[in-house]
């Protein structure tokens, strides 16, 4: 009975409820006052009153929706960045009351309250009718009377599965939920888009200038050294060739010129390897095959590709690859990790499997976290399906609209 009840109860349930009823009130009076205030405002627009009276509502509106995103994210677990607002152009009070008249974040956090009032009432009523009703005829059911006949036993049936039904029912009302803040009180598509070219953009400057600098700095610490290296044993061999010295001294210093040149060229190919992995040349599937041949855990590949798909998304999905391979080596204590690659009407699909123990997640900083920055830069989308416990399966999906043709 235990195990039973323990998912009617888990935590995502209870805040769930929680935050239902939290919110129901609050809907309801900021709904009613920001209509009342609304509609005062429009009839007032005959009026200078009225301009003022709309824009302080719009204003108190965003500041709404601030708290909102901040209630979902703390209860919910469900953190919705902050629209961009217009900035104020005009000076003084007018320009302020222009720019938030005009400011279309105001005017959709309005909706979503206005939207929400009859909304919050029928998902508690959903949400916690399933609980209510399950418990009041489970609560009922000792004190039924007559015999304990089929009719009891429907009711004592019908309980436990609303009860069990409740979870599934709280999750459905909070997922319109979350639909609702993402679209009214978060940023707009465009200027998502936006907001995440100008962080691409900085971060690309900020990876080419460390780039930049670590390949100086790799350049001048160990291969120029090593150039100068072989400079001054060549110049050893002329000196000694000059003073007709024995040949197995040339030959000695001709073999150091050699293994020193051959160690600065191995550099010479590491440092390049970090900026386009040589093995691409070949093609994805026989990168990620070689990937998976150097992996410390047994992988499978299987790709379909009928075209190659451009030279910057190859690159994305190999270090993806990589980067998910090397978590599952290091961190997930996997025995086995599959890939699955390919190129479907126009989107590169890629699937990144392990039997570790799960539990992973994307955290500031972390590699998951870079990953998916660098998947977002092309309008691609990453998933992560990780329960504690384990598999992990990481998807990820690319726009591809003009795949190559296989040379």
């Amino acid at each position: 009975m235990k195990r039973i009840l323990a998912p009617i109860f888990d935590r995502r349930s209870r805040q769930g409820l929680g935050y239902l009823l939290l919110v129901a009130p609050i809907d309801l009076i900021s709904g009613i006052l920001l209509l009342l205030g609304g509609v005062l405002g429009a009839v007032l627009l005959l009026t200078p009153l009225g301009a003022w009276l709309l824009a302080a509502v719009l204003r108190g509106a965003a500041g709404l929706g601030a708290r909102r995103r901040e209630l979902a994210a703390r209860l919910l677990g469900d953190r919705v960045p902050a629209p961009a607002r217009l900035p104020v152009t005009g000076k003084g009070f007018f320009g302020w009351r222009r720019a938030v008249l005009s400011d279309p974040v105001g005017w959709r956090v309005l909706a979503y309250a206005l939207i929400k009032p009859p909304l919050a009432v029928v998902s508690l009523a959903l949400a916690g009718g399933f609980y209510l009703y399950g418990l009041i005829s489970l609560i009922y059911l000792p004190f039924y009377e007559g015999e304990f006949g089929a009719e009891a036993v429907a009711i004592m049936v019908t309980s436990v599965i609303l009860l069990l039904l409740g979870p599934w029912m709280v999750r459905s009302v909070l997922g319109v939920e979350r639909l609702l803040i993402r679209g009214l009180l978060g940023p707009s598509r465009a200027s998502q888009r936006i907001s995440d070219l100008q962080d691409f953009r900085d971060r690309a400057v900020n990876d080419a200038d460390i780039t930049l600098r670590r390949l100086e700095r790799d350049l001048h610490d160990g291969t120029q050294a090593r150039l100068i290296g072989v400079g001054m044993h060549l110049a050893m061999v002329r000196e000694l060739v000059t003073a007709q010295a024995s040949p197995d001294r040339v030959v000695a210093a001709v073999d150091t010129a050699q293994a020193t040149l051959a160690t600065a060229v191995a550099e010479l190919r590491d440092l390049v390897r970090g900026v386009h992995p040589p093995v691409l040349d070949s093609g994805l599937d026989a990168a990620l095959a070689t990937v998976a041949a150097g992996s410390a855990v047994p992988v499978t590949v299987e790709t379909d590709l009928p075209g190659r798909p451009p030279p910057a998304l190859e690159s994305i999905a190999y270090f993806t690859v990589c980067e998910l391979l090397t978590n599952a080596g290091r961190h997930s204590g996997a025995r086995n990790a599959s890939v699955r690659v390919d190129l479907r009407d126009d989107v590169l699909h890629l699937r990144v499997h392990d039997d570790g123990q799960g539990g992973a997640h994307p955290r500031a900083g972390g590699g998951l976290a870079g990953l998916t920055e660098r998947v977002r830069v092309v309008d691609g989308g990453l998933s992560i399906d990780s329960p504690p416990g384990g598999p992990t399966t990481v998807t990820v999906e690319i726009p591809c609209p003009a795949p190559m043709e296989r040379r």
